[in-house]
């Protein structure tokens, strides 16, 4: 099927049904992993009552029923939305964010937290953003400092300062 958008220029990317079914395997692959550990937990009735995986044993059955009835109307129904769900346009701007986020989580574990967060809001700024240098680097190291002296010194609530601690020269 042709995808045009309002200016009348052909669209390109995955379809909505598959999205679905995709989804729709996901939901079902959780559903089995319930189903699996209850059942290790005991999903019976004993004498005290029902087991520590009885609940949890039919809300993976319900997830897996639910998962089946959607995956065969999103793929095998008669009203499949074959409508482009993302093009490559939007693809790329989902990535633009999601790529920085993944990695700025790998960079808490070595850098922690207030250096991580100061690095990332100071490049979103200046890539994203098209800010100042200056201008992003003093407000991303601003704000982690305030949520620092938040955090550390007036809530005494440590976080994560990372494998390599730059802020270990301030005692906290």
């Amino acid at each position: 099927m042709d995808h045009h958008t309002e200016a009348g220029e052909s669209r390109s990317g995955v379809q909505t049904y598959v999205v679905e079914g995709v989804v729709a395997v996901l939901v079902l692959i959780l559903g089995l992993t319930i189903l699996y550990g209850s059942r290790k937990l005991g999903s019976g009735w004993t004498t005290d009552g029902p087991g520590a995986g009885y609940f949890p044993f039919y809300i993976g059955l319900i997830l897996c029923i639910s998962a089946v009835g959607i995956f065969w109307q999103s793929v095998f129904g008669k009203d499949r939305n074959t409508e482009i769900f993302v093009d490559s346009v939007q693809i790329k701007r989902v990535m633009q964010v999601l790529i920085p986020a993944a990695i700025y989580v790998g960079v808490i574990q070595v850098l922690g937290l207030y250096v991580a967060s100061a690095i990332y809001i100071a490049l979103f700024m200046i890539v994203l953003g098209k800010y100042s240098t200056i201008k992003s680097i003093l407000l991303g190291v601003g704000f982690n400092a305030l949520f620092f002296m938040l955090f550390e010194v007036w809530f005494k609530v440590p976080l994560y300062k990372g494998m390599i601690n730059l802020l270990g020269f301030t005692g906290y």
